[in-house]
Parts: C-alpha cells; sequence; structure tokens
C-alpha cells in the first residue's frame, strides 16, 4: 500500500486565534498533513525560513504584523514567492479581497472555515511530492 502523500506536505497556520490554529491543526492532522502553528507573523517569518512549508494560511487581523503585511514579506523573498499563502479572515468584502490580492495571497478561506474548505484550498495549491516509483504526469 502506498504511503499517503500527504503526509509530506508540510502547512504553517499562522492565526492569533487559540481556538482557529487548534481546529486547523485537528482538521489537517485527521487528513495526514504535517502542521506548525505560530500565533504571529514574525514568528511565521521565522518558521517558513526554517521549515518551507508548502502552504501557509495567514490570519488577516493580527497584532504587530498582520495577514497583508506577513503575506507581502513572503511573496517578496524570491526564496518563498511560490508559497501559496491563504488568507483567513471573517472579513469576506472586495475592498478585503483586493487588499489581499495586492499583497500577493493566493486564495481566502472565511472563518470559521469547514474540514472541506480547508482541505479543499489545499487541494487547489499544492500538489503532492512526487513518490518513489511514480511519475509526475499522475
Amino acid at each position: 500500500m502506498p504511503a499517503d502523500p500527504r503526509r509530506n506536505i508540510l502547512v504553517v497556520v499562522v492565526d492569533d486565534s487559540k481556538t482557529i490554529r487548534r481546529s486547523a491543526e485537528v482538521f489537517l492532522a485527521q487528513e495526514g498533513y504535517k502542521v506548525m502553528l505560530v500565533d504571529d507573523g514574525f514568528k511565521a517569518l521565522g518558521t517558513i525560513a526554517d521549515h518551507h512549508p508548502q502552504i501557509v494560511f495567514v490570519d488577516v487581523m493580527m497584532p504587530r504584523l498582520d495577514g497583508y503585511q506577513t503575506c507581502s514579506l513572503i511573496k517578496r523573498n524570491p526564496d518563498y514567492r511560490r508559497i501559496p499563502v491563504i488568507m483567513l479572515t471573517s472579513k469576506d468584502g472586495l475592498f478585503d479581497r483586493a487588499r489581499g490580492k495586492l499583497a500577493g495571497c493566493d486564495d481566502y478561506l472565511v472563518k470559521p472555515f469547514t474540514r472541506e474548505a480547508l482541505i479543499g484550498v489545499i487541494d487547489r495549491h499544492v500538489r503532492p511530492p512526487v513518490q518513489d516509483g511514480e511519475t509526475a504526469d499522475r
């Protein structure tokens, strides 16, 4: 039986809400993803540099460094700009989405989110790494 390719996908969730971080962790772990939780944008930048995740979820409203600033810093760095950054927000207005696009975000996920919505975003933006013995043209 082949190994689950999701085991090789690292997801970083950046949110100052312990409840949101915990919900994401439970949903992602149940699906077999590796998960790192971070509670602020500054810490997120270090985590990304140290661990090179395949996708990052960032809360819009955080103290010190908000989600737009965090996303912008990730996308300006040539080493990390290809990492999909998904904005987590309870604000789903046109202005908020436009501001996220200007910062470079790849998608939006509205809180509170469901397991299906969270996994769906990952499926849209991350292709599991090719396993030994497989071809890239699956």
